[in-house]
């Protein structure tokens, strides 16, 4: 605008200026005002097959509660009545009550053992399976097809429990689609990988890592034992002798008395060997992170806290045969103790930069 005459603006004409207007492509093309995605209700529920995952990791957890709430009553399983013939109290009253107490000893356990897996799945669906990290997916797949494959030996136990047998095709419904769809939308795999080492054992947090690590390789090692026993001997002879009887006096009592307690514990040494897996494969691909560290101490405290401390309730304090466990649990808390992540220990430390042993 410039003056004219009389002291009046007049338009002038300028050079010439584009405009440009940034438009977000990101943005759902609208139809009529309304959200353009089409997708289907089982779609938008299944997403990438993480929440698929996560409803197996929390049905692992139910049941490992399911199993300590029989246990706090002091029920069994109606179909586990009828398969042995007997009353609830007719099995109560065998051995002076040490049957119905070495079967809960091993239910509880058990419990502890899903309850712990369902932590660690749990966080790897939630943190490293949510940043696309590969390693979670195979260690999901891994351990998942190990602890379901463990079932085949209930066959060996002489008898097949039906509601087991159900729930685990639940959990595998929720288990193998998960798997294949959160799959696909895992980013290509990088031709170069960058190892991330290990602090020295030297030093405070490799010590600590390193003790979970043989905590984990001697889970694997215990459970697959039970797990071969458990479906061919059962019985050690420490709990023969806690029982009061030998295999051939429970065999005449019961002809279906072993086969339901060998049931329960090749679950749990199926159980205990999938969990070590579980901890080997995190701590050896994980970020050492406060998520993972609070994962796995309320794994452990809940696994080993059952496991040992079971043993007390019911009064089988053998020394041999509890002790690996009270070994293996101080050797794990030992461990988590010295690998805390720093903010733990009020100090403000770099990741990667470990703490040295003074």
């Amino acid at each position: 605008m410039t003056p004219g005459p009389g002291g009046v603006g007049e338009l002038t004409r300028g050079p010439r200026r584009n405009i440009v207007l940034l438009v977000d492509s990101t943005l759902p093309a609208a139809a009529g005002g309304r959200d353009a995605d089409d997708r289907s209700l089982v779609a938008i529920l299944v997403g990438d097959g993480r929440p698929l995952l996560g409803l197996f990791a929390v049905g692992l957890g139910v049941a490992g509660l399911f199993a300590w709430f029989l246990s706090l009553i002091g029920e069994a399983l109606p179909h586990e009545l009828r398969f042995l013939g007997m009353s609830l109290e007719g099995l109560r009253t065998l051995a002076g009550g040490r049957v119905v107490d070495f079967m809960t000893h091993d239910r509880v356990a058990f419990g502890g053992t899903l309850i712990a897996m369902s932590v660690i799945y749990l966080w790897l669906v939630a943190v490293p399976l949510a940043r696309g990290e590969r390693w979670a997916w195979w260690l999901i797949a891994a351990s998942g097809a190990f602890g379901f494959a463990s079932f085949v030996a209930y066959v060996g136990s002489g008898w097949i429990d039906g509601w087991h047998a159900t729930a685990a095709t639940f959990l595998l419904a929720a288990f193998v689609p998960g798997l294949f769809v959160n799959r696909r939308s895992l980013p290509p795999a990088p031709r170069l990988r960058v190892a991330v080492p290990w602090p020295s054992w030297r030093s405070r947090d490799g010590l600590g890592m390193r003790l979970v690590v043989l905590t984990g390789i001697g889970m694997v090692v215990a459970g697959t034992t039970i797990l071969v026993l458990g479906s061919i001997v059962v019985f050690v002879p420490q709990d023969l002798m806690y029982i009061g009887f030998d295999r051939s006096a429970l065999d005449a009592i019961d002809a279906h008395l072993v086969p339901l307690i060998a049931h329960d514990r090749t679950g749990f040494g199926g159980g205990v060997a999938t969990m070590g897996l579980l901890v080997l494969g995190c701590v050896r691909w994980g970020r050492w992170s406060r998520s993972l560290w609070q994962a796995l101490a309320t794994a452990g405290l809940v696994g080993f806290g059952a496991a040992i401390g079971v043993h007390g309730l019911v009064g089988y304090v053998d020394a041999s045969h509890v002790g690996p466990a009270v070994a293996g649990g101080l050797v794990f808390a030992l461990g988590m103790v010295l690998a805390r992540p720093a903010h733990h220990r009020g100090k403000a430390v770099l990741s990667g930069s470990p703490t040295r042993l003074r």
